[in-house]
């Protein structure tokens, strides 16, 4: 890790000097290579070789009156720019956050909160067409964070324009999909009632509403995530489920058979530490959908049925490096029936 520290302008006189050090803060350069091996069964794997890059950026100050305020700016492989945050801590009162759409805001930051080895169980190697919430999260946002009361944390967030990221200062953006504001609220809960047997149990609650302009067919869209983890020595465990209205109904569906009005999944994970360098986790997922038909019926989809996708994992530390195992299956991949595969991923990332 490279540490720049900001440097204020040379202090002609005391005011410059004080305003040079009110000013002041650090900045700090991190980043990872990331190799993979990636087997496919069934498929035209092509090359199997995949490197991957990134770099992140983050700065740091703090104001007169004790606030804080950290920026964060995100470039995904090859040096392309992903996005930005900023966040300003004010104590007591809580944290503001303004997201250019990173996925790390609101209901999106619960998508999938089960304990794994390394990555997700629908992300290693495997595309699988399991549908994930988003709510303002893909958008540019603002999030109010409370502070943590009784082991209780709430968060709500706001985007003006559903689909619009990465805006840039003084300017605005079209997202183009018909959609108007949505809204997030979050809760996490830690109930230990100071044991120290629950101190490591957690429960969490998100929703997200995306309200429709109504013009492309659809009424409002609606998301919820709930679930429980608990951490227990070396032992972590996790269940949730998850459920995307997509705004079409009876009135809206237009006996469109091809347009899916839910989706609903649930997951379980389980992870060990065998030891300080060495992590062992098991992890599912089931998602189905319904629809529509001609009558505007809804019924479950009988031709994809159920996505079903399964995944054991490795992961082994050495210092700043890192050997993952990921070995998933796929049953109904992307709501064909009878796509059936298998992966298995070799992974070594580096850290600097």
């Amino acid at each position: 890790m490279n540490k720049l520290t900001k440097v204020g302008c040379s202090a002609l006189c005391g005011s410059l000097a004080a305003i040079s050090a009110a000013n002041a803060g650090d900045l700090t350069v991190t980043g990872g290579a990331d190799m993979t091996w990636v087997s496919l069964s069934n498929q035209v794997t092509g090359n199997p070789i995949g490197i991957g890059s990134n770099f992140t950026l983050k700065g740091s100050s703090e104001l007169d009156n004790g606030w804080t305020v950290d920026l964060t700016i995100a470039n995904s492989n090859v040096g392309a720019f992903s996005a930005a945050n900023i966040s300003l801590g004010m104590g007591g009162l809580g944290k503001l956050n303004f997201n250019q759409g990173n996925s790390g805001n609101g209901i999106a930051a619960f998508d999938d909160k089960m304990p794994t080895a390394w990555e997700e169980s629908w992300g290693a190697g495997l595309s699988t067409g399991i549908r994930l919430a988003l709510g303002s999260g893909a958008s540019q946002n603002i999030m109010y964070t409370t502070p943590t009361v009784m082991g209780t944390t709430m968060s709500f967030t706001y985007a003006p324009a559903y689909g619009a990221s990465d805006t840039s200062d003084k300017t605005t953006k079209d997202p183009g999909n018909a959609k108007f504001r949505s809204y997030d609220g979050t809760i996490n809960i830690n109930p230990s009632f100071g044991t120290e047997i629950l101190s490591g149990l957690n429960v969490f609650l998100a929703g997200a509403t995306i309200e429709s302009a109504g013009s492309n067919g659809t009424a409002d869209i609606y998301e919820g995530v709930g679930g429980v983890t608990y951490d227990i020595g070396p032992l972590s465990l996790g269940y949730q489920v998850s459920g995307d209205y997509t705004g079409v109904d009876s009135t809206h569906g237009s006996g469109n058979t091809a347009t899916w009005n839910f989706y609903k999944n649930h997951a379980f994970g389980i992870a060990f530490n065998v030891n300080d360098d060495l992590s062992l986790s098991y992890g599912e997922w089931e998602a189905r959908r319904s629809g529509y038909t001609d009558s505007d019926i809804s019924q479950p989809d009988e031709n994809g049925k159920t996505i079903r996708v399964d995944s054991i994992q490795m992961a082994y530390t050495m210092g700043g490096a890192s050997i993952r195992l990921a070995n998933n299956s796929v049953e109904n991949k992307s709501w064909s029936s009878g796509a059936n595969f298998d992966s298995t991923t070799v992974s070594l990332g580096l850290a600097f």
